[in-house]
């Protein structure tokens, strides 16, 4: 397939995805978030945590959750300085954080840069301060590393990118803070059985930018 005729399918997608009504982000009562609570036993005995910001939640949650290996995957707010967010300050660009899923998974069942590539995959990370139909820094495209080990993985998968031509405006942070999202937003697409509106899985590392 053309990268012409791939790029029409996925406008066609996206014009599907965008009945999810996105404004209902904005309709549920924000209660104020709480730091992320204990997380959930891997079947090895075993749990590593990841960190990824790549616009509205929802989807990157919902992806990344289908991974064989992930245990969980929550919705939170990372990257500002202010403690315990709220929706509201973080959607109006006061608080500095992004929209961020902490995903937990086994390491003998996957491994890190398994999930980092995935999501890689699943959003468009060329975009600068946006998202498809969201617009703002509270939707910029991040990865935030709890080591050297997550950091040469990070690079490593946006050197291929860039190697396959594309102009990532990923950034990469030491992991601070996560503080959990409201439960309105957590598995939000698994209650509402609504689809992604702004995250269509594209092969990134196999499909050129200029194919």
């Amino acid at each position: 397939m053309t990268r012409r005729l791939f790029l029409a399918s996925l406008v066609a997608v996206g014009a599907a995805c965008s009945g999810a009504d996105p404004s209902q982000k904005q309709a549920a009562p924000p209660p104020p978030s709480q730091p992320a609570p204990a997380q959930p036993v891997a079947r090895s005995g075993q749990i590593e945590l990841g960190y990824f910001a790549g616009g509205c939640f929802w989807g990157v949650e919902h992806f990344l959750e289908a991974m064989p290996g992930v245990i969980a995957v929550e919705s939170g707010y990372m990257g500002g300085a202010k403690d315990s967010p709220s929706y509201e300050e973080v959607s109006g660009g006061d608080s500095g954080h992004a929209e961020t899923v902490r995903v937990s998974f086994d390491p003998q069942a996957i491994t890190y840069e398994a999930v980092a590539r995935r999501f890689f995959e699943i959003h468009d990370p060329t975009e600068v301060d946006r998202q498809g139909p969201d617009i703002g820094t509270q939707y910029r495209s991040a990865v935030f590393v709890t080591g050297p080990a997550q950091r040469a993985a990070v690079d490593k998968l946006i050197q291929q990118l860039r190697d396959n031509g594309y102009a990532v405006a990923t950034t990469v942070h030491d992991a601070g803070s996560f503080w959990l999202a409201e439960d309105y937003h957590q598995n939000y697409y698994a209650r509402t059985h609504k689809q992604p509106y702004c995250h269509t899985p594209v092969p990134r590392f196999t499909l050129r930018a200029d194919a």
